[in-house]
């Protein structure tokens, strides 16, 4: 229990728990993808426990895999959370998991409050002022709910592999990025009518600029929407469409068409002994066989019959 508890206080909150009902003997499993600031972990006590984490200090999803739990936050009565329905915790609030089923396992995710608001107010392209107050309950059995969970289930499984996708440094970042978007969108609070009608202004040519030389200058780095609407100065709806209306394309699809092109002419002028697989992942193709698609369709041929040529 000791182990389990200390688990829990470095990746997540200092817990108290408590044993509920005894069992022997009993394993608990935890794992763990991710970093500050958003983490996902695959959980479970294999016993009935009673969990109290205080106030958390950042936005927080369990969703049941098995089973379920009853919990509460501040003054608000006990709910149920289940395989359909998920709990949504809030940055304030002494949050209490009053019961965790033994045969309950979840996924948890654990967002940083500066995380989630910053990105609610580069989507609105208007400042946010928090805490945000999620709908204390999410459905995810339809619509934009399920969604969210099938990406947190994906992003937990991952956790359990050695040297999974999401904590690669190109990958990672966006995966968590969307991880903490989705549950914006899926969520029910105060900016959805905001984000609904939201028809953001375009960003001015000199933005655009800016995020194109800071693409060209570090081609590789695994830059995401978040950061590329950093660097213009505005949101990322705004970013979007500006490139759409100036560069005929979203910004990622841009930044892919750079790549490729950096790419091909490192092919051209290879020194013996250089491989695809080198020249590819220094400009952030990390998947092969899909970067050799995408290659052989923009080139008509392969990036090996690049480099031998």
């Amino acid at each position: 229990m000791d182990e389990a508890r200390d688990f829990l206080s470095r990746h997540f909150y200092a817990v108290g728990v408590d044993v509920l009902a005894h069992s022997s003997p009993w394993t608990a499993t935890f794992a763990v993808a991710g970093g500050r600031p958003v983490i996902v972990g695959d959980l479970r006590f294999g016993v009935d426990v009673r969990v109290h984490a205080g106030e958390l200090g950042a936005y927080h999803v369990n969703l049941p895999l098995t089973s379920g739990f009853t919990w509460h936050q501040g003054g608000d009565d006990p709910r149920r959370a289940t395989r359909g329905i998920a709990a949504v915790y809030q940055p304030v609030g002494e949050t209490i998991v009053d019961r965790w089923d033994g045969d309950c396992r979840m996924i948890a995710v654990k967002i940083a409050r500066p995380e989630l608001e910053n990105q609610l107010a580069e989507i609105l392209d208007a400042p946010v002022r928090g805490p945000v107050h999620l709908e204390p309950v999410l459905d995810v059995t339809s619509g934009t709910g399920a969604g969210w969970a099938r990406l947190a289930r994906m992003i937990a499984a991952d956790a359990g592999t050695a040297g999974g996708l999401v904590g690669h440094p190109l990958i990672g970042p966006r995966l968590r990025e969307s991880l903490v978007t989705g549950l914006i969108l899926a969520t029910g609070h105060r900016y959805r009518e905001q984000l609904a009608r939201r028809s953001p202004a375009l960003a001015a040519p000199g933005a655009i600029r800016r995020v194109v030389e800071a693409m060209r200058a570090q081609p590789g780095r695994p830059f995401t929407v978040a950061d590329l609407a950093g660097i213009a100065g505005v949101g990322v709806r705004s970013l979007q469409q500006s490139f759409r209306r100036y560069a005929g394309m979203p910004p990622m699809a841009y930044l892919r068409q750079l790549r490729l092109g950096l790419v091909h002419d490192e092919l051209r002028l290879a020194a013996p002994g250089t491989t695809v697989a080198q020249v590819a992942y220094r400009y952030g193709f990390t998947h092969p066989g899909r970067f050799a698609a995408t290659y052989r369709q923009q080139y008509g041929e392969s990036p090996t019959e690049t480099l031998h040529r």
